[in-house]
């Protein structure tokens, strides 16, 4: 029989000590008045989300429509993320909670989900597909820096007499 003569460092973070201090530092039920009014950052992080996906509102909405088999509209996606109506008189449009995993997959972005995970004490960790995809754009940005660089001391070599 085998032991295992590996040991953890004594610096890296256990799981269950993670979820200890998460679950000590979770606010008790006299929580602030309002403290769950998150329309604004939840609406930053939707517009955040439509800047950083390569693809357009109107794609958006098309992609949003095929995984909901609802129609969703481009202008329905700006309601969702313009504070104008409010201060305007009309009553702000908000985007239903049930859209919220379809817009997340369609941009790949999940801060909209974190915003209300952590509101409610819970946090939302991405799944084993959407790590790996993360790690390739990781690796991907890693290479193109590297091109980068190697352009620049060619163009280095070729200045210096």
């Amino acid at each position: 029989m085998s032991k295992c003569t590996q040991r953890m460092d004594d610096r890296q973070l256990n799981i269950f000590d993670l979820l200890k201090d998460l679950t000590e530092s979770r606010p008790d039920d006299r929580t602030p008045q309002g403290r769950f009014k998150i329309i604004d950052p939840l609406r930053q992080s939707i517009r955040d989300a439509i800047k950083k996906s390569p693809l357009s509102r109107h794609q958006i909405a098309g992609e949003m429509s095929h995984l909901l088999d609802e129609s969703i509209t481009k202008e329905q996606i700006d309601s969702w993320t313009r504070a104008s109506d409010e201060m305007n008189g009309r009553p702000g449009r908000h985007i239903p909670a049930e859209y919220l995993p379809a817009f997340c997959q369609v941009t790949e972005d999940n801060e909209p989900l974190m915003i209300m995970g952590r509101v409610a004490g819970v946090f939302v960790l991405p799944g084993p597909e959407a790590l790996r995809a993360e790690i390739q754009r990781l690796d991907e940005d890693i290479n193109k820096a590297k091109a980068q660089k190697r352009k620049r001391l060619l163009f280095l070599k070729e200045m210096e007499p």
